[in-house]
């Protein structure tokens, strides 16, 4: 299936970006709207995995770009983890293990599906040097090879200006547990 926008979608989304991206300058410094909005034009798959990150709450914002290729990074910058993203497990296997009381979806079976990322540990504390995020919630993040293969999965969270690191069972959901997501574009 062909993911892509139709022009009412992505103008609506292009207006948004352009108006979050003006109200939060200090998050890209150096970079420029109209490179911004060239990558944008040019790339109609990401434009629709951009639209998943909106629609679902993330309020995605770029926070980076690569000096060599101009590609830009875009993180959810809501100030709570995505509400239209939380009460997830966090993957497939953890999903498929639950016998009762199934969450709807996991985090990283949604993230493929919108076609993005979880952010990492070290995605999450560069996050939270532009602002203050997760302040009441907590956000999956993506976990080691290692702490997955032994049953875990590893979240973060921002409480007392300190960036917490957790861990918990990878079959675990919270109602205010989601996550937050990175897209290259």
């Amino acid at each position: 299936m062909k993911k892509e926008l139709n022009t009412k979608d992505r103008d609506q989304l292009i207006v948004t970006l352009e108006k979050r991206f003006e109200k939060f300058a200090k998050r890209h410094s150096g970079i420029k709207w109209s490179a911004v909005l060239e990558r944008l034009l040019k790339q109609p798959a990401q434009l629709y995995a951009l639209h998943q990150m909106e629609i679902s709450g993330g309020e995605p914002d770029v926070v980076d770009q690569d000096k060599k290729s101009g590609a830009l990074l875009f993180y959810d910058c809501s100030a709570e983890s995505p509400a239209g993203r939380r009460s997830s497990c966090y993957d497939e296997q953890a999903l498929n293990s639950r016998k009762e009381n199934k969450p709807k979806h996991s985090a990283m079976g949604l993230a493929e599906d919108m076609g993005v990322e979880l952010l990492t540990e070290a995605d999450y504390r560069h996050l939270q040097t532009l602002g203050e995020f997760d302040l009441k919630t907590s956000s999956w993040v993506f976990t080691p090879e290692a702490i997955r293969k032994l049953g875990g999965a590893v979240f973060c969270d921002r409480r007392y200006n300190t960036v917490f690191v957790y861990h918990n069972g990878a079959e675990s959901y919270y109602a205010a547990r989601g996550f937050r997501a990175k897209l290259w574009l």
